[in-house]
């Protein structure tokens, strides 16, 4: 168990003792975060067939490890509570990189940008579904969700910047400043 987990715990222990129903906020967030995942999860097998780059094959995989663990929390706690689960996409069949015609495979800027999208997405539902939850278990269990993202994100923030990858607005100078 890490810390973060182990944190959590206590202080589910020592302030919600006694669990209301979830309502209905609650319910339309776990759902909404398990169907983005789940379709996340799609992406990255996809991906994950198109790259030959060790660090983005890495970047992959360590998102598709706690996308799976996410995904296996989320849906026992919404199994628990009696809610039904979004529908989630079959799993996606691998296949050689090298194999995927031009025109169909993704370059791996495009891989990078777009799992960073599905992070920053998954982050930002996290960061609303903890701060609209009155459960403090569900609460807590999203900004466990978040924490691990961000991480994830950070990460392939990194790669990107290294690799040329990272997408940057024009930097803005404000009038008057030696800069403009």
């Amino acid at each position: 168990m890490s810390v973060l987990e182990s944190a959590a715990k206590i202080l589910k222990d020592l302030i919600d003792p006694h669990k209301n129903p979830l309502h209905v906020g609650e319910v339309m967030s776990c759902w909404l975060y398990l169907a983005g995942l789940e379709e996340a999860k799609g992406y990255v097998e996809s991906a994950l067939s198109t790259t030959v780059d060790s660090e983005l094959i890495h970047a992959l995989k360590e998102d598709e490890r706690v996308g799976k663990d996410q995904r296996q929390r989320l849906k026992l706690f919404m199994l628990n509570e009696g809610v039904t689960l979004p529908p989630a996409p079959e799993p996606k069949p691998t296949s050689d990189p090298n194999n995927v015609p031009m025109g169909v495979k993704f370059t791996d800027d495009e891989i990078a940008n777009a799992l960073s999208i599905k992070i920053v997405a998954l982050i930002v539902n996290a960061a609303t579904s903890s701060a609209q939850s009155i459960r403090t278990d569900v609460g807590l269990m999203f900004t466990e969700f978040q924490a691990e993202k961000m991480i994830l994100g950070a990460n392939l923030k990194e790669l990107m910047r290294k690799r040329g990858w990272l997408k940057v607005p024009p930097y803005y100078y404000p009038i008057g400043s030696n800069k403009s």
